[in-house]
């Protein structure tokens, strides 16, 4: 059953449209600006998710006019929203779009078509703002909003949080008809990045992406999706939904389970060191399209599926585990994730199989854990016999580990860049 076209919630009060500050006994009024931040995958709006947006959208909101345009449709969870949202200063718009069950089929576009139909007409009668900061993906919507900015006069702001058509078309990896099918999709995703006044994005790999079709940007600005360090610190300090029992050692994963993701490789590690007297503990936790899978090749492992946790659950079970993995399945599309900023919050090494530079770098410079060859268990096995059997290197990594995320993953100054950009 589809809900109504256009669902919009409303917080707080945004009647006021002046700032005013006193210099030298001068007072000088400025007009706030009015921005517009666009995203279908806002996530939960509940207070237990880490969302980029609604943290800027907080940052933002306290000197100018803010809207959150998003969608009523969850698709982690491939539900419509129901739940209660937060509280918060700045009004947040869900508008409608239609459901689908899985990632990769043509219900999905046709998803984010009628996503794009309702933020066009919703921008058509809306008055018009100063800026539109636009997530991408969805590539639709952004064109919509692209089109629309460059009509108005209106500054557009983008950030790119993965790329499209490039994360399909490693799932749907045939030589030639591949680069085909998704031709269309590479002409719209140039075409918004063409048309950005200002490009920010989660990785350095994605500013180049976006960079080498825009010619009004001589650069852009690359923020981590990052986590605000203080909220995970509280949120680590909570009680763990699991216990762990002394001397055990625990690896963890956080995140999606799905055909980016090659948790195979972790458990075939998993049963090498089996076989050499190792037995370790592996928390899994997220959920996702390969989850049966996943269960059914970890047999005869100590694994365990938490499925997908709160927030602040996830820190705190995340915090009292040992080594992480980052099984980043071959020719990923990923740069720089959610995952990588908890990670390294909880000052844990971390054994990556990741075949993107940008990361493998940061692991290389703060000497915070191992790059392994992608689907090499061998490998990965002798790396997290190493940490195990090494109880200092295993400290002294996770406190490099937490050196990064203070150094380029704590949205408290981090954040301020987007915040620059926006204005």
């Amino acid at each position: 059953m589809e809900y109504q076209e256009k669902i919009s919630f409303v917080r707080g009060n945004v009647s006021v449209n002046k700032r005013y500050s006193i210099k030298k006994n001068v007072i000088k009024v400025d007009e706030m600006k009015d921005i517009i931040i666009l995203t279908d995958f806002c996530g939960p709006m509940d207070g237990k998710f880490n969302s980029r947006f609604l943290y800027l959208a907080d940052m933002l909101c306290t000197e100018n006019e803010v809207e959150l345009i998003t969608s009523n449709f969850n698709h982690g969870t491939k539900t419509y929203i129901t739940w209660k949202l937060q509280q918060t200063e700045y009004p947040i718009t869900m508008l409608h779009e239609r459901s689908y069950k899985k990632n990769i089929s043509l219900r999905r576009f046709i998803s984010h078509y009628t996503w794009a139909k309702s933020v066009k007409k919703y921008l058509k009668n809306r008055k018009k703002p100063d800026v539109i900061y636009c997530a991408i993906p969805t590539l639709y919507a952004s064109y919509e909003a692209a089109k629309y900015c460059k009509k108005n006069d209106i500054r557009f702001v983008i950030d790119i949080q993965d790329l499209w058509p490039e994360a399909f078309q490693m799932v749907v990896n045939i030589p030639m008809i591949s680069t085909l099918i998704f031709a269309p999709f590479t002409i719209i995703a140039n075409s918004i990045y063409k048309m950005a006044d200002a490009i920010c994005a989660v990785s350095d790999t994605y500013i180049k992406r976006a960079l080498c079709v825009n010619k009004k940007c001589i650069s852009g600005t690359t923020v981590y999706l990052g986590t605000d360090l203080d909220i995970f610190d509280k949120n680590a300090k909570g009680s763990p939904i699991l216990e762990k029992k002394d001397r055990e050692i625990w690896l963890a994963y956080c995140g999606t389970l799905g055909s980016s993701y090659n948790l195979i490789v972790i458990f075939d590690a998993l049963k090498i060191l089996k076989a050499r007297g190792l037995q370790l503990k592996f928390v899994i936790m997220g959920d996702g399209s390969r989850r049966d899978e996943f269960e059914e090749k970890s047999k005869g492992l100590d694994v365990v599926f938490t499925g997908l946790l709160p927030y602040e659950q996830m820190c705190s079970l995340l915090s009292i585990c040992d080594i992480t993995v980052n099984p980043i399945a071959h020719r990923a599309a990923q740069s720089i994730i959610n995952k990588h900023a908890d990670y390294l919050a909880s000052g844990l090494p971390i054994v990556s199989t990741q075949e993107n530079e940008e990361f493998r770098k940061l692991i290389d410079d703060y000497h915070m854990g191992f790059n392994c060859n992608n689907d090499d268990a061998k490998e990965v096995a002798d790396k997290i016999e190493l940490l195990c059997k090494d109880q200092e290197l295993r400290i002294k990594m996770g406190e490099n580990a937490r050196r990064c995320a203070e150094e380029c993953f704590n949205r408290k100054t981090t954040y301020f860049k987007l915040k620059e950009n926006c204005l």
